[in-house]
């Protein structure tokens, strides 16, 4: 099976202690975000588990602990989310300079296949037009020529909550039209760098780019050698293209504090929740209470 960590929060950056300490005990609790009182245990052995992603935007802590992780002979790549954004909108994210640097240590240290640039969510305001990105992702691509083969471009959904988060931003409406200019440009730049642009989630395809999957199969079967009989993740929406996964994150629990964020309803509550998290628990934050229903998940491995 394959371990997503997490859609729902930035393992790598705030809970590192906690995930080693999860694959030495060989498993982890996590509530279903839609009936908090039933548990799954998971189990995070290699007999069942054939790789990890990483989604995160800052692992420098993590850094130091990937001898750690790899002692535990489960291959994994990492999604990193690097956009054009400063701290209006990325409130408690370190300085592009120091993300960028880590990004590079992050690529010397497991190879540049292993680390997949995001810049996502592309958004628009007032302030932020088409220009600004492309002369911003330029910038971008030009740090990252040698230690990265891809890019994952997406485009900002409104969810209620974004929409919420983001009401003192005038945001502007990307229709199919802006979508594909901005995607032309960006693919056209990416090329001059040797990075491949793919999508992520977009309704309208494109001739000259791929659509892409954050929890690609196929590079999984390039990194470990070995072909996945897995299907469409069903439970994502249904342009996305990912491959099925166990995610082992929480909502509400990410501290970087991005107003676009999908994962976090409110910072206080992710402040709230992120007292309760122990690196000792078998849970990302709280403690298992006496009405909790906990039931062993399902898992097999899926390489064939």
């Amino acid at each position: 099976m394959i371990i997503s960590a997490s859609r729902r929060t930035d393992i790598p950056a705030f809970y590192s202690e906690w995930l080693i300490k999860r694959l030495e005990e060989g498993f982890v609790l996590v509530r279903n975000p839609f009936n908090p009182h039933h548990l799954s245990r998971i189990r995070l052995s290699p007999e069942v588990v054939d790789f990890i992603v990483f989604w995160t935007k800052n692992p420098e802590t993590m850094l130091s602990k990937l001898d750690i992780i790899d002692s535990f002979h489960i291959p994994y790549y990492f999604l990193f989310t690097v956009t054009s954004y400063d701290k209006d909108l990325e409130t408690n994210l370190p300085s592009k300079i120091k993300i960028i640097d880590t990004l590079k240590k992050l690529s010397e240290r497991i190879g540049k296949q292993r680390v997949i640039w995001r810049y996502d969510p592309i958004l628009l305001t007032d302030k932020i037009g088409i220009q600004y990105h492309i002369r911003h992702f330029e910038r971008l691509c030009e740090s990252f020529i040698h230690h990265t083969e891809r890019c994952i471009i997406s485009f900002i959904h409104m969810y209620k909550k974004c929409i919420r988060n983001l009401k003192l931003f005038r945001i502007i409406t990307i229709d199919d039209e802006m979508k594909i200019k901005i995607l032309d440009s960006l693919s056209k730049i990416a090329m001059k760098y040797c990075i491949a642009v793919k999508t992520c989630a977009l309704k309208i395809e494109l001739s000259q780019i791929e659509v892409g999957k954050c929890i690609d199969d196929r590079l999984i079967a390039d990194i470990t050698g070995f072909e996945l009989d897995v299907k469409k993740d069903r439970f994502q929406r249904r342009t996305c293209h990912c491959v099925e996964s166990i995610d082992i994150g929480s909502y509400n629990t990410c501290m970087h504090g991005c107003l676009y964020c999908y994962a976090n309803n409110d910072m206080k509550i992710a402040e709230k929740n992120f007292a309760m998290h122990n690196p000792e628990s078998p849970l990302l934050f709280g403690q298992v209470n006496a009405d909790d229903i906990i039931a062993e998940r399902e898992m097999k491995s899926v390489t064939i």
